[in-house]
């Protein structure tokens, strides 16, 4: 596997994290995941290299959490991933994955941990 962002231009920790990976001389496939995001099985295989639960990867700031009714505790893992595959906005940034690794780039320098 290459090593992929999951990015969000308009994002600071997003922007600085790809200048990090550039500046250690790599350059990720960028997946501007507003645009495309992650399928239900790579949002779960993503949720399981970063060994988290959806709700530590849930944005809960964003109008689509209050809006779905996401603060539920009833709410299981499949519905929740659901809710991001549908919701982009909700899901945390930037991802950087590596082979069988991924980690959250927050701060941007955690991510080389993976590489």
């Amino acid at each position: 596997m290459t090593l992929k962002i999951l990015h969000n231009p308009r994002c600071s920790k997003s922007r600085q994290t790809l200048a990090l990976l550039r500046e250690k001389g790599h350059e990720p496939l960028v997946q501007e995941y507003l645009k495309t995001p992650p399928t239900t099985a790579e949002l779960d295989d993503i949720l399981n290299r970063l060994g988290l639960e959806p709700r530590a990867l849930i944005r809960r700031q964003e109008a689509e959490y209050k809006d779905n009714g996401l603060d539920n505790p009833d709410l299981d893992r499949d519905a929740l991933i659901a809710a991001m595959v549908r919701h982009p906005r909700l899901i945390e940034r930037p991802i950087v994955l590596n082979d069988d690794k991924a980690a959250l780039g927050r701060p941007p320098e955690a991510v080389l941990d993976i590489l």
